[in-house]
């Protein structure tokens, strides 16, 4: 069997292979029109693949069948992603390529314009979700790869802008649509997140003519190499495989079989994620009929998701549904319904019933990862960022922590931040009761381990209201506030907000509590602020300098080591600061931390005792 699944990995590699060769030859025969860039741009970035791809090949075609391991499965479900992606770049190229702006309205244009978008926005995706560390990928391609990403992930921005995706004019391109083929669905590679917050207790479209490729035998664990035919013939023997996708399952954004189908006002149906990220990009009209969405809630279709699951058995089609996920396998059917059924009463119009459904959602999402990505994938996550501003406190309350409990899973951060929940989570923190405000900052924090959800959160208006709920919540508010806080403020570009906040004072303040309940992490946070210009600015007009003496001589060591980190951050390079902390007495604490401290300690203190030494030999150069 293991022999067999690397034969499949193989093969699949080479039709990628394969399919990167041909966009990058599209390049050479030269494009026209209006997206020659762009188009350009896409084959370019796609082509420097090829060296990823063939170290991938390399490695899995030296595979015995012992050295698989259980990361097989996540590993084709990765390269089916990428695999999707490169179709979907292609399907474009061939369009825009000879894109003729004189005889087009300007809203085909947007509209091929958010094509890429979505088109890069997929690559990026699909690259990142890649177990590099699985294929034993070289530094250099691994680096090639990563600019790569980044060139993607500005390219996506470009795309995104709301002020180049307008009021379209038309629908999408019928041309995009004749060019699709069956789509196969995407998996994820799901990767647990350890902590927990709050109260959470392959196939071929051109080939070389004369390359061999190992294809799985039908009815047999081994691998047959054939020789491949040329490519119209491959080509044709294909499609005459392939069932036709019934128009109504491919989503009229991403051309691909709809995998969590919605409803927009308008009653059209799209994939979640694409009609989300229209919305998000700030485009107000439907894409297909250009009518103007009356409100922006995207409701679950059922009967849709039913009757395409329904084909994709029929056909032997892998079909978007829950059980692709190899970690749900086992789960009952029965099961599943359950959860549909309570999402659906999500969007219920009676408040008793949305107020159980959400409780129910709470109670679920707290018990295990597996129930985390059930309830995401049902497509709970939009329909509780709605509830997040429901006027009913349990509701509410229930929703916000729903959605902290959700977001212990990886995967599903990406899907709360694309309903773009970061807004009402923030008008949580303004308005709600404590504890929807506590979990509210729990949320914050757990989005915020995603370094770009740092600048995300930061400019959102966040941090002011963690700082009053530092400064006046409950112990548990507090607490969450000053988590959510050192995790934003580990970004550069928030620490400024933070203090602008007036952070500092409050961290002060609590610096010389008589509880001390919170020095701790009063210390940790003023750590990572001192190297901000304006925190030592600060820092120094509330005369900080005699308490971090103190915690230095007297706290445990990790407040021993943030003290005297602070102390370094402000008195190094400052003969005034220096004299002034040696008349306090610091040199006796600073020489017992050099000799008994922890490794960090140690450092810092020789380091600050050097600068001690240096700035009296000054003094005493000028007094000679």
């Amino acid at each position: 069997m293991a022999r067999h699944d690397s034969a499949a990995v193989v093969a699949a590699i080479q039709s990628l292979l394969r399919l990167v060769r041909d966009v990058a030859r599209r390049s050479t025969t030269g494009f026209t029109g209006g997206f020659k860039k762009d188009c350009t741009d896409l084959c370019r970035r796609v082509a420097l693949l090829s060296h990823l791809l063939e170290e991938i090949r390399d490695y899995q075609g030296d595979l015995r069948p012992l050295d698989l391991s259980a990361s097989s499965s996540s590993s084709s479900s990765s390269l089916s992603e990428l695999t999707e992606a490169l179709k979907a770049a292609k399907r474009l190229i061939l369009f825009a390529g000879s894109f003729d702006h004189s005889i087009s309205t300007d809203g085909t244009a947007n509209q091929i314009a958010f094509q890429f978008h979505c088109v890069t926005w997929k690559l990026e995706k699909a690259l990142s979700s890649l177990p590099y560390d699985h294929f034993d990928i070289s530094e250099e391609v691994k680096e090639q790869v990563d600019l790569v990403r980044v060139q993607l992930k500005r390219a996506t921005e470009r795309y995104g802008g709301p002020q180049d995706l307008t009021v379209l004019s038309g629908g999408f391109p019928e041309s995009l649509t004749k060019e699709s083929d069956s789509h196969h669905t995407v998996n994820y590679n799901h990767h647990e997140v350890e902590s927990k917050v709050g109260d959470i207790s392959n196939e071929s479209l051109l080939n070389d003519p004369d390359e061999v490729i190992c294809e799985s035998a039908n009815d047999s664990s081994e691998a047959s190499c054939v020789l491949k035919p040329t490519d119209d013939v491959v080509n044709n023997v294909e499609e005459n495989k392939k069932p036709i996708t019934p128009d109504d399952f491919l989503c009229p954004i991403s051309l691909e079989l709809i995998r969590d189908p919605v409803i927009v006002s308008t009653g059209q149906t799209y994939e979640r994620s694409y009609i989300q990220r229209w919305i998000n990009c700030g485009n107000t009209t439907c894409p297909k009929t250009q009518q103007k969405l009356q409100n922006l809630i995207l409701t679950p279709n059922y009967v849709l998701r039913s009757l395409i699951t329904q084909w994709c058995t029929l056909h032997n089609v892998d079909h978007p549904t829950l059980l692709t996920n190899p970690r749900l396998k086992n789960i009952d059917k029965s099961f599943l319904d359950l959860i549909e059924a309570i999402v659906h009463n999500l969007s219920s119009q009676s408040i008793e019933e949305q107020r159980t459904a959400v409780s129910e959602i709470r109670s679920l999402s707290k018990r295990s990862t597996d129930n985390r990505i059930l309830i995401a994938e049902a497509g709970a996550i939009p329909i509780l960022v709605n509830l997040l501003v429901s006027e009913d406190d349990i509701t509410q309350q229930h929703a916000v922590t729903s959605i902290l409990n959700l977001s212990i899973y990886e995967n599903n951060r990406e899907l709360i931040m694309l309903a773009n929940a970061v807004p009402f989570i923030v008008q949580v923190l303004k308005a709600g009761t404590m504890e929807t405000r506590e979990n509210a900052a729990a949320t914050l924090f757990s989005l915020s381990l995603a370094d770009e959800n740092k600048i995300i959160i930061g400019a959102s208006g966040a941090i002011p209201l963690l700082v009053h709920l530092l400064e006046n919540g409950s112990k548990r508010g507090q607490n969450d506030a000053a988590t959510a806080l050192f995790n934003l403020c580990i970004y550069q570009g928030n620490k400024g907000r933070a203090v602008r906040a007036g952070i500092i004072a409050v961290l002060v303040k609590m610096l010389t509590d008589s509880g001390g309940s919170m020095v701790d992490e009063a210390l940790t946070i003023l750590s990572i602020l001192a190297s901000h210009q304006e925190a030592k600015a600060a820092m120094l007009r509330t005369c900080i300098l005699p308490n971090l003496i103190e915690h230095m001589s007297a706290g445990n060591s990790r407040n021993q080591e943030n003290a005297i980190s602070i102390l370094l951050s402000l008195c190094k390079r400052d003969d005034e600061n220096l004299e002034f902390i040696s008349r306090l007495g610091a040199l006796k604490p600073l020489m017992e931390l050099a000799n008994n401290g922890t490794e960090r300690a140690k450092r810092k203190a020789n380091l600050l005792m050097g600068y001690l030494q240096r700035s009296q030999q000054q003094l005493q150069h000028v007094d000679d």
